[in-house]
């Protein structure tokens, strides 16, 4: 029997609710040596004192050494094993601008960067353009034809964008074409089979394409494309838990994610306060929350360890307004680690910690990794978050006679 089965035979329902509170790329590292993290650095008052109230403990979101995509480390935090769940994140990304992809899609999410004259990437994020300029560039790339198959081309956010294939014969075994590095060229796709080397070949097409409407257009002067998926099957929380779930997410791929496991999307605004308006207006009407912080990820992707500290700060801020509404769970943790000194994922575990009236409290004071090194919860693989925030919710069964 596995988990998502066990989880159908105990499930029990109540009135309970659930929080997910995720900051993405939460966990950190020092700068120097015998130093702070970000989040050991920061001041938490709130964070603090649900950890002296709660259980905390070190989340590995796929394996010990694995470094983690946001997809594989959120279906983890849903409970879904992320080694059994491959989704690539073009899908995420076209879900989460509500794109509707069809049997004969393959979805790629692309992000603008800069190339120099010699056609090598300085910046994989392209400065971080507006929106509106991202808007600009797509509508520039939407003039791209492939004969044979149908494009779409959608504005994100900021550097991000969906193409969306549509054609015959197509398939989503095709290597990234981002170099995960500066100072050297955009990557040649290829397809590790028949079906897909002809996304493969169509990719590399739109990719030169792109970099010709775009050759006055720097620092957006040049495209990499990542994360080729077509839409799979997937078990809903409903059909696993029974949980009525909704998602408060601002950025387009996390949305993705919650409309892939069959969440709720709802309108979360734009701000933190925004997010914490619409759970306290929804509050009445799901089981579980999933309420989503990127701004911890980004300013360590960035590199910029002040900024991971104060954003940090800023939603230890807001968490007085989700206690205030007496969830009977919650829980603070990330999808992964993004520390600002590698200025990208990281296979580092990741600060978690539970609060509800059932816990079984640990000697731990503060949230912070070195602390929850010591907690009760110790370190635990993500998928298996879900089980024990169902059992703190009184929504488990026993197991046996």
């Amino acid at each position: 029997m596995n988990l998502h089965d066990l989880m159908r035979e105990l499930r029990e329902d109540n009135k309970s609710k659930i929080v997910l509170l995720v900051a993405d790329g939460l966990g950190g590292l020092p700068m120097e040596p015998g130093g702070k993290t970000e989040l050991e650095t920061a001041r938490t008052p709130n964070l603090d004192a649900l950890t002296r109230e709660g259980v905390c403990g070190l989340s590995l979101p796929v394996l010990p050494g694995i470094t983690p995509g946001s997809g594989p480390g959120h279906l983890g935090l849903f409970g879904y094993d992320p080694l059994v769940y491959r989704i690539g994140r073009g899908i995420l990304e076209a879900l989460g601008i509500n794109f509707d992809v069809g049997p004969r899609d393959v979805a790629v999410r692309g992000n603008f960067c800069t190339v120099d004259a010699a056609g090598k990437i300085t910046d994989r994020r392209a400065g971080r353009p507006t929106t509106e300029r991202c808007v600009e560039m797509c509508r520039l790339m939407q003039q791209i034809r492939i004969p044979g198959m149908e494009l779409f081309v959608e504005p994100v956010r900021e550097h991000r964008f969906v193409l969306v294939i549509r054609g015959d014969g197509l398939g989503d075994s095709v290597n990234d074409t981002d170099p995960q590095q500066t100072g050297v060229a955009p990557l040649s796709a290829g397809g590790v089979d028949t079906a897909s080397q002809k996304t493969a070949d169509a990719i590399n097409h739109f990719a030169a394409e792109a970099e010709r409407v775009l050759k006055e257009q720097a620092p957006t002067n040049a495209v990499t494309l990542r994360g080729f998926a077509r839409y799979p099957k997937i078990d809903t929380l409903k059909d696993i838990y029974g949980l009525r779930a909704a998602a408060i997410a601002v950025y387009p791929m996390y949305k993705g994610l919650a409309r892939l496991v069959g969440m709720d999307v709802l309108d979360a605004g734009a701000t933190l306060g925004d997010q914490m308006e619409t759970l306290r207006k929804v509050w009445d009407q799901y089981d579980f929350f999933f309420l989503h912080y990127k701004y911890s990820d980004s300013t360590g992707e960035d590199g910029n360890f002040p900024a991971k500290v104060e954003v940090i700060e800023r939603l230890d801020t807001e968490l007085p307004r989700v206690r205030a509404l007496n969830p009977d769970v919650l829980i603070v943790t990330g999808d992964h680690s993004t520390p600002s000194k590698m200025k990208s994922h990281s296979w580092h575990p990741v600060p978690t910690v539970l609060w509800a009236k059932t816990c079984r409290t640990d000697a731990v004071t503060e949230f912070g990794e070195a602390q929850c090194l010591h907690g009760g919860l110790g370190r635990f693989e993500a998928k298996y978050l879900m089980s024990l925030a169902m059992a703190h919710a009184g929504r488990l069964g026993k197991y046996g006679a």
